[in-house]
């Protein structure tokens, strides 16, 4: 059960994080990208790789 929260929130958190850094990418680069949903999609995989491992390595730890 924990893990499904822990992944849930993880979700929603890679969300709105890999949005606010797109934002960001495109107020410094000046305009906005042409495949916007492509970038964004680049951005949360590899943020979610990093961070589901993560959990996946904390929850061996626990059991059940």
């Amino acid at each position: 059960m924990l893990g499904f929260i822990l992944y849930t929130v993880a979700g929603l958190v890679l969300y709105f994080l890999s949005d606010w850094i797109l934002n960001q990418i495109e107020v410094r680069r000046g305009q906005r990208f042409e495949n916007r949903s492509v970038v964004f999609f680049v951005i949360i995989l590899a943020l979610a790789v990093v961070v589901f491992s993560l959990i996946d390595h904390i929850m061996a730890g626990h059991v059940g």
